[in-house]
Protein backbone atom coordinates (compact mmCIF):
# COMPACT_ATOMS: atom_id res chain seq x y z
CA UNK A 1 0.00 0.00 0.00
CA UNK A 2 1.34 3.67 -1.25
CA UNK A 3 2.44 5.60 1.81
CA UNK A 4 0.13 8.83 2.50
CA UNK A 5 1.78 12.24 1.45
CA UNK A 6 0.21 14.80 4.16
CA UNK A 7 -0.78 18.02 3.41
CA UNK A 8 1.94 20.01 5.61
CA UNK A 9 4.29 18.56 3.48
CA UNK A 10 3.09 20.40 0.61
CA UNK A 11 2.70 23.60 2.53
CA UNK A 12 6.31 23.49 3.98
CA UNK A 13 8.01 23.05 0.34
CA UNK A 14 5.25 25.59 -1.23
CA UNK A 15 6.58 27.98 1.32
CA UNK A 16 10.05 27.06 0.76
CA UNK A 17 9.44 28.14 -2.82
CA UNK A 18 7.91 31.09 -2.04
CA UNK A 19 10.76 32.27 -0.45
CA UNK A 20 13.42 31.06 -2.73
CA UNK A 21 11.52 32.91 -5.24
CA UNK A 22 11.70 35.99 -3.52
CA UNK A 23 15.11 35.73 -2.68
CA UNK A 24 16.07 35.30 -6.38
CA UNK A 25 14.15 38.09 -7.71
CA UNK A 26 15.65 40.19 -5.02
CA UNK A 27 19.09 39.33 -6.16
CA UNK A 28 18.64 38.62 -9.80
CA UNK A 29 21.61 40.83 -10.84
CA UNK A 30 24.07 38.83 -8.45
CA UNK A 31 22.02 35.16 -9.11
CA UNK A 32 22.20 36.10 -12.97
CA UNK A 33 26.10 36.25 -13.13
CA UNK A 34 26.31 33.25 -10.99
CA UNK A 35 23.48 30.82 -13.34
CA UNK A 36 25.26 32.02 -16.60
CA UNK A 37 28.45 31.22 -15.22
CA UNK A 38 27.14 27.83 -14.53
CA UNK A 39 25.44 26.97 -18.03
CA UNK A 40 28.33 28.07 -19.68
CA UNK A 41 30.83 26.19 -17.70
CA UNK A 42 28.58 23.35 -18.50
CA UNK A 43 28.97 23.61 -21.77
CA UNK A 44 32.82 24.28 -22.22
CA UNK A 45 33.71 21.28 -19.31
CA UNK A 46 33.09 18.03 -21.94
CA UNK A 47 35.80 20.37 -24.47
CA UNK A 48 37.84 21.02 -21.79
CA UNK A 49 38.06 17.23 -20.37
CA UNK A 50 38.15 16.11 -23.85
CA UNK A 51 40.94 18.09 -24.93
CA UNK A 52 43.03 16.78 -21.71
CA UNK A 53 42.43 13.43 -22.78
CA UNK A 54 44.09 13.90 -26.11
CA UNK A 55 47.41 14.88 -24.17
CA UNK A 56 46.57 18.49 -24.08
CA UNK A 57 48.17 19.79 -20.62
CA UNK A 58 45.90 21.29 -18.42
CA UNK A 59 46.89 25.05 -18.07
CA UNK A 60 47.19 24.98 -22.02
CA UNK A 61 43.64 23.65 -22.71
CA UNK A 62 42.09 26.27 -20.05
CA UNK A 63 43.89 29.20 -21.96
CA UNK A 64 42.52 28.04 -25.41
CA UNK A 65 39.12 27.39 -23.84
CA UNK A 66 39.31 30.98 -21.85
CA UNK A 67 40.70 32.29 -25.18
CA UNK A 68 37.83 30.55 -27.01
CA UNK A 69 34.87 33.12 -24.48
CA UNK A 70 36.53 36.18 -24.48
CA UNK A 71 37.15 36.27 -28.60
CA UNK A 72 33.13 35.27 -29.00
CA UNK A 73 32.81 38.01 -26.59
CA UNK A 74 34.82 40.46 -28.30
CA UNK A 75 33.50 39.72 -31.63
CA UNK A 76 29.99 40.12 -30.88
CA UNK A 77 30.39 43.10 -28.67
CA UNK A 78 32.16 44.60 -31.63
CA UNK A 79 29.84 43.31 -34.07
CA UNK A 80 26.74 44.39 -32.00
CA UNK A 81 28.21 47.89 -31.41
CA UNK A 82 29.05 48.66 -34.66
CA UNK A 83 25.83 47.80 -36.47
CA UNK A 84 23.68 49.33 -33.78
CA UNK A 85 25.72 52.29 -34.13
CA UNK A 86 24.82 52.87 -37.81
CA UNK A 87 21.25 51.38 -37.54
CA UNK A 88 20.42 54.24 -34.47
CA UNK A 89 22.22 57.01 -37.38
CA UNK A 90 19.97 55.63 -39.89
CA UNK A 91 16.59 55.69 -37.42
CA UNK A 92 15.53 59.20 -38.97
CA UNK A 93 15.25 57.64 -42.52
CA UNK A 94 13.96 54.67 -41.39
CA UNK A 95 11.20 57.19 -39.97
CA UNK A 96 10.29 58.90 -43.40
CA UNK A 97 10.21 55.58 -45.14
CA UNK A 98 7.50 54.40 -42.45
CA UNK A 99 5.82 57.71 -43.33
CA UNK A 100 5.73 56.86 -46.82
CA UNK A 101 4.66 53.39 -46.55
CA UNK A 102 2.04 54.59 -44.06
CA UNK A 103 0.33 56.95 -47.09
CA UNK A 104 0.71 54.48 -49.75
CA UNK A 105 -1.10 51.64 -47.63
CA UNK A 106 -3.80 53.92 -46.25
CA UNK A 107 -4.31 55.39 -49.69
CA UNK A 108 -4.72 51.48 -50.78
CA UNK A 109 -7.39 50.70 -48.16
CA UNK A 110 -9.19 53.66 -48.78
CA UNK A 111 -9.83 52.54 -52.71
CA UNK A 112 -10.74 49.02 -51.16
CA UNK A 113 -13.62 50.79 -48.91
CA UNK A 114 -11.32 50.74 -45.85
CA UNK A 115 -10.57 53.98 -44.24
CA UNK A 116 -7.77 54.09 -41.94
CA UNK A 117 -5.94 57.46 -41.47
CA UNK A 118 -1.90 57.41 -41.57
CA UNK A 119 -1.60 59.37 -38.45
CA UNK A 120 -3.17 56.31 -36.32
CA UNK A 121 -0.39 54.42 -38.00
CA UNK A 122 2.21 56.55 -37.52
CA UNK A 123 1.57 57.14 -33.68
CA UNK A 124 1.54 53.03 -32.89
CA UNK A 125 4.57 52.77 -34.89
CA UNK A 126 6.74 55.95 -33.31
CA UNK A 127 10.42 55.03 -34.35
CA UNK A 128 11.13 58.06 -31.84
CA UNK A 129 10.64 55.39 -28.62
CA UNK A 130 13.16 53.66 -30.32
CA UNK A 131 15.70 56.77 -30.73
CA UNK A 132 14.92 56.87 -26.72
CA UNK A 133 15.67 52.72 -26.25
CA UNK A 134 18.57 53.45 -28.44
CA UNK A 135 20.12 56.02 -26.31
CA UNK A 136 19.25 53.60 -22.68
CA UNK A 137 20.89 51.14 -24.39
CA UNK A 138 24.06 52.69 -25.33
CA UNK A 139 24.80 54.15 -21.84
CA UNK A 140 24.27 50.11 -20.32
CA UNK A 141 26.90 49.42 -22.60
CA UNK A 142 29.45 49.91 -19.92
CA UNK A 143 26.95 47.79 -17.47
CA UNK A 144 26.90 44.94 -19.90
CA UNK A 145 30.43 44.55 -20.06
CA UNK A 146 31.06 44.74 -16.70
CA UNK A 147 28.86 41.71 -16.15
CA UNK A 148 30.04 40.09 -19.09
CA UNK A 149 33.63 40.17 -17.74
CA UNK A 150 32.33 38.91 -14.08
CA UNK A 151 30.58 35.98 -16.20
CA UNK A 152 33.84 35.18 -18.42
CA UNK A 153 35.75 35.28 -14.75
CA UNK A 154 33.04 32.98 -13.17
CA UNK A 155 33.61 30.43 -15.73
CA UNK A 156 37.26 30.74 -15.59
CA UNK A 157 37.03 29.99 -11.65
CA UNK A 158 34.47 26.96 -12.30
CA UNK A 159 36.56 25.47 -15.40
CA UNK A 160 39.45 25.59 -13.05
CA UNK A 161 37.71 23.72 -10.85
CA UNK A 162 36.14 20.68 -13.53
CA UNK A 163 38.68 17.96 -12.80
CA UNK A 164 38.17 17.89 -9.11
CA UNK A 165 34.46 18.06 -9.15
CA UNK A 166 33.81 14.31 -9.82
CA UNK A 167 35.78 13.58 -6.39
CA UNK A 168 34.21 16.64 -4.49
CA UNK A 169 30.97 14.95 -5.91
CA UNK A 170 31.67 11.33 -4.13
CA UNK A 171 32.41 13.07 -0.71
CA UNK A 172 29.24 15.16 -1.04
CA UNK A 173 26.69 11.87 -1.72
CA UNK A 174 29.18 9.51 -0.09
CA UNK A 175 27.33 6.10 -0.51
CA UNK A 176 24.02 7.61 -1.62
CA UNK A 177 24.25 6.03 -5.51
CA UNK A 178 20.88 6.95 -5.79
CA UNK A 179 21.47 11.06 -5.15
CA UNK A 180 24.86 10.95 -7.76
CA UNK A 181 23.01 8.67 -10.22
CA UNK A 182 20.39 11.89 -10.19
CA UNK A 183 22.82 15.01 -10.10
CA UNK A 184 24.80 13.15 -13.07
CA UNK A 185 21.86 12.79 -14.67
CA UNK A 186 21.02 16.02 -14.25
CA UNK A 187 24.54 17.74 -14.79
CA UNK A 188 24.67 15.10 -18.27
CA UNK A 189 21.02 16.65 -19.65
CA UNK A 190 22.15 20.47 -19.17
CA UNK A 191 25.26 19.77 -21.10
CA UNK A 192 23.55 17.98 -23.12
CA UNK A 193 20.71 20.92 -23.79
CA UNK A 194 23.30 23.70 -24.42
CA UNK A 195 25.87 22.02 -26.44
CA UNK A 196 23.03 21.25 -29.21
CA UNK A 197 21.06 24.61 -28.63
CA UNK A 198 24.52 26.09 -29.05
CA UNK A 199 25.31 24.22 -32.01
CA UNK A 200 21.63 24.65 -33.34
CA UNK A 201 21.50 28.79 -33.00
CA UNK A 202 25.29 29.11 -34.49
CA UNK A 203 23.45 27.14 -37.16
CA UNK A 204 20.65 29.72 -37.61
CA UNK A 205 22.73 32.89 -37.01
CA UNK A 206 25.19 31.76 -39.77
CA UNK A 207 21.86 30.91 -41.88
CA UNK A 208 20.29 34.03 -41.37
CA UNK A 209 23.13 36.01 -41.93
CA UNK A 210 23.65 33.87 -45.86
CA UNK A 211 20.17 35.00 -46.50
CA UNK A 212 19.86 38.54 -45.61
CA UNK A 213 23.36 39.23 -47.52
CA UNK A 214 22.22 37.24 -50.43
CA UNK A 215 18.89 40.00 -50.97
CA UNK A 216 21.31 42.82 -49.18
CA UNK A 217 19.56 43.91 -46.64
CA UNK A 218 21.41 46.25 -44.11
CA UNK A 219 23.42 45.13 -41.03
CA UNK A 220 22.85 41.19 -41.87
CA UNK A 221 25.61 40.13 -39.39
CA UNK A 222 23.54 41.93 -36.64
CA UNK A 223 20.21 40.22 -37.28
CA UNK A 224 22.60 36.89 -37.80
CA UNK A 225 23.42 37.73 -33.92
CA UNK A 226 20.16 38.39 -33.18
CA UNK A 227 18.76 35.51 -34.36
CA UNK A 228 21.82 33.16 -32.85
CA UNK A 229 20.88 35.21 -29.44
CA UNK A 230 17.12 34.93 -29.15
CA UNK A 231 17.27 31.18 -30.66
CA UNK A 232 18.13 30.31 -27.24
CA UNK A 233 14.83 31.33 -26.17
CA UNK A 234 11.92 28.95 -27.43
CA UNK A 235 8.46 29.60 -28.67
CA UNK A 236 8.92 33.54 -29.11
CA UNK A 237 12.64 34.35 -29.71
CA UNK A 238 12.90 33.33 -33.84
CA UNK A 239 9.80 35.65 -34.04
CA UNK A 240 11.21 38.62 -32.08
CA UNK A 241 14.63 37.72 -34.17
CA UNK A 242 12.54 38.06 -37.30
CA UNK A 243 10.70 41.56 -36.68
CA UNK A 244 14.02 44.15 -37.86
CA UNK A 245 15.19 42.29 -41.21
CA UNK A 246 11.37 42.11 -42.74
CA UNK A 247 10.85 45.75 -42.16
CA UNK A 248 14.13 46.85 -43.56
CA UNK A 249 12.82 44.55 -46.27
CA UNK A 250 9.99 46.90 -46.96
CA UNK A 251 11.45 49.72 -46.37
CA UNK A 252 14.36 49.46 -48.76
CA UNK A 253 12.63 46.40 -51.15
CA UNK A 254 10.32 44.90 -53.19
CA UNK A 255 7.12 43.15 -52.17
CA UNK A 256 8.73 40.13 -53.87
CA UNK A 257 11.89 40.49 -51.61
CA UNK A 258 10.23 40.70 -48.29
CA UNK A 259 7.99 37.50 -48.72
CA UNK A 260 10.99 35.70 -49.35
CA UNK A 261 12.26 37.12 -46.54
CA UNK A 262 9.65 36.18 -44.42
CA UNK A 263 9.56 32.60 -46.45
CA UNK A 264 13.39 32.24 -45.77
CA UNK A 265 13.14 32.93 -41.72
CA UNK A 266 10.32 30.33 -41.19
CA UNK A 267 11.91 28.06 -43.44
CA UNK A 268 15.34 28.54 -41.39
CA UNK A 269 13.51 28.24 -38.24
CA UNK A 270 11.15 24.95 -38.94
CA UNK A 271 13.92 23.23 -40.67
CA UNK A 272 16.16 23.60 -37.64
CA UNK A 273 14.07 24.01 -34.49
CA UNK A 274 11.68 21.85 -35.52
CA UNK A 275 13.23 19.10 -37.48
CA UNK A 276 17.31 18.99 -37.25
CA UNK A 277 17.12 19.86 -33.48
CA UNK A 278 14.38 17.24 -32.23
CA UNK A 279 16.42 14.80 -34.03
CA UNK A 280 19.88 15.90 -32.30
CA UNK A 281 18.08 16.11 -29.05
CA UNK A 282 16.40 13.31 -29.15
CA UNK A 283 14.16 12.58 -25.63
CA UNK A 284 16.83 14.40 -23.85
CA UNK A 285 14.18 17.39 -22.40
CA UNK A 286 10.35 15.83 -22.31
CA UNK A 287 8.98 19.03 -21.05
CA UNK A 288 5.29 19.78 -22.06
CA UNK A 289 4.96 22.70 -24.36
CA UNK A 290 2.96 24.63 -22.06
CA UNK A 291 5.28 24.06 -19.22
CA UNK A 292 7.97 25.77 -21.77
CA UNK A 293 5.94 28.61 -22.22
CA UNK A 294 5.11 29.29 -18.99
CA UNK A 295 8.85 28.79 -17.96
CA UNK A 296 9.17 31.97 -20.18
CA UNK A 297 6.96 34.15 -18.65
CA UNK A 298 7.74 33.17 -15.01
CA UNK A 299 11.66 33.08 -15.17
CA UNK A 300 11.43 36.16 -17.31
CA UNK A 301 9.66 38.33 -14.59
CA UNK A 302 12.12 36.73 -11.98
CA UNK A 303 15.36 37.36 -13.51
CA UNK A 304 14.33 39.70 -16.27
CA UNK A 305 15.40 39.21 -20.08
CA UNK A 306 17.98 36.98 -19.55
CA UNK A 307 15.54 34.59 -17.21
CA UNK A 308 13.79 34.08 -20.70
CA UNK A 309 17.41 32.66 -21.79
CA UNK A 310 17.39 30.10 -19.34
CA UNK A 311 14.07 29.15 -18.78
CA UNK A 312 14.12 26.00 -20.26
CA UNK A 313 17.76 24.39 -18.27
CA UNK A 314 16.12 25.79 -15.18
CA UNK A 315 12.65 24.66 -15.26
CA UNK A 316 14.58 21.12 -16.13
CA UNK A 317 16.19 21.48 -13.07
CA UNK A 318 12.86 21.53 -11.12
CA UNK A 319 11.65 18.38 -13.31
CA UNK A 320 14.84 16.38 -12.38
CA UNK A 321 14.55 17.84 -8.83
CA UNK A 322 10.84 16.55 -8.64
CA UNK A 323 11.39 12.87 -10.30
CA UNK A 324 14.37 12.27 -7.96
CA UNK A 325 11.65 12.07 -5.20
CA UNK A 326 8.80 10.02 -4.83
CA UNK A 327 6.66 12.33 -2.82
CA UNK A 328 7.04 14.97 -5.90
CA UNK A 329 7.37 12.36 -9.13
CA UNK A 330 3.79 13.63 -10.00
CA UNK A 331 5.06 16.90 -10.15
CA UNK A 332 7.79 15.95 -12.65
CA UNK A 333 5.20 13.48 -14.74
CA UNK A 334 2.81 16.79 -14.90
CA UNK A 335 5.81 18.99 -16.27
CA UNK A 336 6.78 16.18 -18.86
CA UNK A 337 5.58 16.03 -22.92
CA UNK A 338 3.39 12.79 -23.22
CA UNK A 339 4.76 11.60 -26.32
CA UNK A 340 8.36 11.62 -24.77
CA UNK A 341 7.54 9.34 -21.66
Amino acid sequence: MPRKTPVSFYFFYLSALVVIVAGLKMAAQAVIILFLSIFIASILSPLMLGMERRGVPRVLAFLLILSLVLGGLFFMVTVVANSFEGFMRNLPAYEQKLRELAQLWSGRLGEMGFAVDPKLILESLDLRTFVAMGGRAAGNIGIFLSKALLVAIGVAFILFETPHFGKKLELIFGGREESLRNFSLFSHTIQKYFSIKTFTSMLTGVAITVALLFFDIQYAVLWGVLGFLLNFIPVIGSLIAAIPAILLALFYKDLGTVLWVVVIYILINNLISNVLEPKIMGDGLGLSPAVIFFSLIFWGWVLGPVGMFLAVPLTMTLKIAFDSNERTRWIGILMSNPRKS
